[in-house]
């Protein structure tokens, strides 16, 4: 049996295919995500993965529409989307397939 702690991880990204890691794959990459109220996060896209969020605790504002603890905010590839913490949030995200990389700034070109 492997261990780990949440906290030796970078960012809350503890699956993937980075280091460190508890799993190493490029199949997806999972992470928890903590943000103060009125954090930000610019609009961005992925090329390759679709993101799928958790909201575990809190409230945010994506896109304009808020969401809270227990929703599911599933973001295809090339579909943007800014960030904003409206209270202290706990997320869990998975990015299917891992692609280290894929993050890239403002709205995709059509």
């Amino acid at each position: 049996m492997k261990t780990a702690k949440l906290s030796s991880m970078i960012k809350g990204w503890f699956v993937g295919d980075f280091s460190p890691t508890v799993l190493s794959t490029r199949a997806a990459e999972v992470g928890v995500k903590t943000y103060a109220a009125g954090t930000k996060e610019e609009r961005h896209y992925h090329k390759i993965a679709t993101e799928v969020t958790l909201i575990l605790s809190g409230r945010v504002r994506m896109n304009g529409a808020e969401y809270g603890s227990g929703d599911i905010v599933v973001i295809e590839p090339n579909e943007d989307t800014d960030f904003e913490a409206l209270e202290d949030t706990t997320n869990v995200v998975v990015k299917i397939p891992g692609a280290t990389h894929d993050k890239f700034m403002g709205t995709p070109r059509k």
